[in-house]
């Protein structure tokens, strides 16, 4: 291993399993041995890393039909990342200096599969926005929903990672007109100045359905859902003959401090689904292998040309990464939550 190489490396750890909402104390930054490559891994620096909300779901333990592992006092957290690979086996398919995106986040070096490395070429103009929530709002609205020429689209959770690209992604891909919620005044603002929102529901402003009515008085053709709960069933209230809504997260549960996590329970009519013919599906991207690369050419056309925004903040240095974590679950941050490392 290369000389100029540190001998120890450091990682965030679940020191406790919260009851209720985890926090900064919840966590620690631990230091340990610098991993060496192996003969199918490489050693990979990361540069960033996405702060993301179903981590409260493997804290709490509830993952059943999750494809990922619960978190256990003492493991390593992980998620989305992207780095540069700094050590690697002769012969291999990868090399020192080529940047990677995998899923061993919340770390400074990340001893990594070569297979569960996607190499990242100049498809985007900043390798950051690889950690973009993107491939679940386009397909949502390609895939399930059918997004088009002249609907009205409701965003629920606009100002978070995923509907804070819904949102333009349904105007780019043909929608008349799109409304967004969330709970907070400064970042229905910001939807609407930024990122082309016609119009907001703020919860706690008053019933959503009542909001939902004086802003569609037409009703609304499609929905992408990430919070699920009473937005949800506001939202059947106002569909259209025929609306297509995508079930893309469950924030409403996944971030109650009554729940842990897996979790989202919401009254349904299913009388007003059967007259109104509205169709109601979960979006998983694994059902559709073929959308990541296919959002990622046009991400990057759009990205260029200025047709989309890329909603962000960088929070610098792991040290901080719990405190982001307990940031995003208070509902701090407008767009995804990405450390800097």
């Amino acid at each position: 291993m290369s000389a100029s190489l540190p001998r120890t490396t450091r990682e965030v750890r679940l020191a406790s399993v919260p009851v209720g909402l985890p926090t900064r104390d919840h966590f620690v930054v631990a230091e340990t041995p610098l991993p060496e490559p192996g003969a199918d891994r490489v050693l990979v620096r990361n540069r960033h890393f996405l702060v993301f909300p179903g981590l409260r779901t493997l804290i709490g333990g509830e993952v059943d039909g999750v494809p990922l592992p619960a978190l256990r006092p003492g493991d390593a957290l992980f998620g989305p990342c992207v780095g540069e690979v700094v050590a690697a086996p002769a012969g291999g398919p990868l090399r020192p200096g080529d940047v990677v995106a995998h899923l061993q986040g919340w770390r400074e070096y990340a001893l990594v599969s070569a297979a569960a490395c996607t190499p990242l070429g100049d498809a985007l103009p900043d390798p950051v926005a690889h950690l973009a929530q993107g491939p679940t709002a386009y397909g949502a609205l390609t895939r399930l929903a059918g997004v088009g020429e002249g609907d009205v689209v409701f965003v629920t959770g606009a100002a978070g990672a995923v509907g804070s690209l819904a949102g333009q992604i349904a105007r780019l891909l043909g929608a008349r007109r799109v409304i967004g919620s969330t709970g907070s005044p400064w970042k229905a603002e910001r939807l609407v100045a930024e990122l082309g929102y016609d119009a907001v529901v703020l919860r706690g402003a008053g019933p959503v359905a009542d909001q939902l009515a004086a802003v569609a008085p037409e009703g609304i053709d499609v929905m992408v859902d990430t919070v699920a709960g009473g937005q949800l069933t506001a939202a059947l209230g106002a569909a259209r003959h025929g609306a297509r809504f995508a079930l893309v997260g469950a924030l409403s549960g996944q971030l109650s401090a009554r729940r842990a996590g897996g979790s989202a329970p919401v009254e349904i009519d299913a009388f007003r689904l059967v007259v109104k013919g509205v169709s109601l599906r979960g979006y998983s991207g694994a059902d559709h292998p073929d959308v990541e690369e296919e959002w990622t050419g046009r991400f990057g056309a759009w990205l260029r040309s200025g047709e989309i925004a890329f909603p962000h903040v960088r929070i610098a240095g792991i040290d901080r990464a719990p405190q982001a974590l307990q940031e995003l679950i208070e509902g701090r941050h407008f767009g995804a939550v990405v450390v800097e490392l």
